[in-house]
């Protein structure tokens, strides 16, 4: 039986101990944990399995124009590191198969070189390139080079095409398992930063802390200026090695940035429209120290590698600018980082103006309230919303807020609540604990754990300030509703029908008291339904049992059944709030539209 050849051209006495070794190799993608693992046993144990001489794969660019290589062995050609990227267009037989997402065999030296006159300048006899598609995409290849003129038979081909499947499979997996990871690193780093920027309104400790959660996880380094006078003054920095913060200051202080610079902070403060450089090459270094061999001597020793810059932007002014860069860890900022860094510069933006109407007049104090309340209402399709806020008519900024939260998956979240006391420490609390339901709710919106991490928030950021809080996910697609309550009077329904059905009393204390167990309640919400959510200065009046607010605000509700949400609002409120009241009144509305009947 030696040296027989089957119908399809494999040597019978070799193919069964490919075929095993292509099996061993198969089940070792399965369980490779990242596209490095993946490229290590293709490369390595998928060579020897096939007999090749070189096993090489190429991965598309997320672009699609371009594509890379991820696995190369030790033993590649002495010039291959110039074929570690090349455009999707090269002729060359990976980029082939890529292009039309099919099986590729070349045989014979003078063919592959005419054929394919980019190809890099290896020693190959035949050329066999796998695609790896995933569904209708393809996604890279697996080449196989061999030094001698070879015939891969049918069994072979069938069983390396599984090898293909397997492997684009394994890439498919790690890529979206560490996309995964690394949408949760971000949420948890916004609600992270949004804890710190709410938890005090000295801008500049704040800053501090938010520019030390940045490094090193997303930059080596992190500055935050803030324009004062029309120009720009280093408030926060942070880097990995803390020796060079210093540093970094005295280069802020000894070179301050040209304000015609096509690029950089000023530029970015001038335009408001955010910069990313992926790579910082040595002839911009020598552009920006504008002819100072010690300016430039300086920022190369900086090892500097990539940055992005955005602008600190609330309502339409920038405040200042945010900014990253990589250094020592050679990472290169992508747009990804970008909209990252954005949506950090926006709560950071906030916490400034936050702070800067701390530092005013009492009269000013209540603009700020105003300034954390939404500016509007939502439009979403299948609701009408209506809010109403009324202050007591002093001048200290009281403690109620409100928002609606639209989720990615078609839910509603909507809160109300009330910080105890008055003042800009009332404020403060209530900025902080809006932006922090807010950060967590992007993390993960069930009311019961929204409330279990404020709990948390609390316990790590101790506060005399106590803060009562209802917190509802409307599903329209459940006519579902689901509340959790810390503390706060208890929604109230009006049906459809006209019926009124008033939530259960608050089974929890308020946000401060200390660490507890938090619960949730589900009732149906269904088209033509109205849930309203207030504060206590809606239905409390001091010569009064606060049950008799509740029975008034129950008797009022049915004008909310009127055609315009919030002209019917505001009436409820004038009806059932004392028109004298000392608190504020804060009330949130939100009716689910009808269906429209089947035609």
């Amino acid at each position: 039986m030696n040296g027989r050849t089957s119908a399809g051209g494999e040597r019978t006495e070799e193919l069964p101990g490919r075929l095993t070794r292509l099996a061993r190799v198969t089940s070792e993608l399965v369980t490779a944990d990242g596209i490095a693992a993946v490229s290590r046993v293709v490369v390595a144990s998928g060579a020897e399995a096939v007999g090749a001489d070189l096993a090489i794969m190429t991965l598309l660019s997320d672009d699609g124009r371009s594509m890379y290589v991820v696995g190369l062995p030790d033993s590649d050609a002495d010039d291959m590191d110039t074929w570690m990227r090349f455009p999707i267009a090269a002729r060359t037989p990976t980029a082939e198969s890529i292009r039309t997402g099919r099986r590729l065999m070349v045989t014979g030296a003078e063919e592959i070189s005419e054929r394919f006159p980019d190809m890099a300048p290896v020693h190959a006899r035949a050329v066999l390139v796998l695609p790896l598609n995933v569904g209708p995409r393809t996604i890279g290849a697996i080449g196989l080079v061999f030094g001698e003129e070879r015939v891969v038979g049918t069994a072979e081909l069938d069983f390396l095409e599984i090898l293909a499947d397997t492997c684009a499979q394994a890439l498919e997996r790690v890529t979206a398992q560490r996309a995964a990871t690394t949408q949760r690193a971000k949420l948890a780093f916004l609600a992270d930063a949004a804890t710190e920027l709410a938890s005090s309104l000295d801008y500049e400790v704040t800053l501090s802390r938010v520019a030390r959660l940045a490094v090193p996880t997303f930059a080596d380094w992190c500055a935050i200026d803030v324009l004062d006078s029309g120009r720009l003054h280093r408030v926060a920095v942070a880097h990995v090695d803390p020796d060079k913060v210093q540093l970094a200051h005295e280069v802020a202080e000894r070179f301050p940035a040209d304000p015609d610079a096509p690029r950089g902070a000023l530029h970015v403060v001038r335009t408001g429209v955010s910069e990313l450089i992926p790579d910082i090459t040595d002839d911009m270094l020598v552009a920006a120290s504008q002819g100072d061999p010690e300016r430039l001597r300086v920022t190369r020793e900086l090892h500097l590698r990539s940055a992005l810059t955005v602008p600190l932007v609330v309502r339409g002014a920038v405040l200042g600018v945010l900014t990253w860069v990589a250094a020592e860890s050679e990472r290169r900022f992508t747009e990804e980082d970008l909209a990252l860094a954005e949506d950090l510069a926006k709560r950071a933006a906030v916490a400034l103006d936050n702070s800067d109407l701390y530092s005013q007049t009492r009269a000013v104090a209540v603009q700020l309230q105003r300034a954390v309340l939404p500016d509007s209402m939502p439009e979403l399709a299948g609701w009408e919303l209506a809010a109403h806020y009324s202050p007591a008519g002093r001048t200290e900024v009281g403690g109620d807020f409100y928002d609606v939260i639209t989720l990615h998956d078609g839910r509603l979240a909507l809160f109300v609540g009330d910080v105890m006391g008055r003042g800009v420490g009332a404020a403060a609390a209530m900025a902080q604990i809006r932006a922090a339901v807010r950060a967590y709710a992007a993390v993960d919106p069930a009311p019961a754990t929204v409330l279990a991490n404020l709990d948390q928030m609390y316990a790590q950021f101790p506060t005399e300030q106590l803060v009562t809080l209802v917190y509802l996910v409307a599903d329209p697609a459940r006519d579902e509703l689901v509340v959790a309550n810390a503390g706060h009077p208890p929604p109230v329904v009006l049906r459809r029908d006209g019926s009124v059905e008033q939530l259960p009393l608050a089974d929890g204390a308020p946000l401060g008291v200390g660490p507890l167990g938090r619960r949730q309640t589900t009732m149906a919400l269904c088209g033509g339904d109205t849930v309203v959510a207030f504060t206590d200065g809606l239905i409390e009046r001091r010569e009064e049992d606060i049950t008799d607010g509740q029975v008034r605000l129950v008797r009022a509700i049915g004008t909310l059944a009127g055609p315009d949400l919030v002209a019917a609002l505001d009436q409820v409120v004038a009806e059932v709030a004392h028109a004298a009241g000392d608190d504020d009144v804060a009330v949130l509305a939100a009716r689910r539209t009808p269906a429209a009947p089947p035609a």
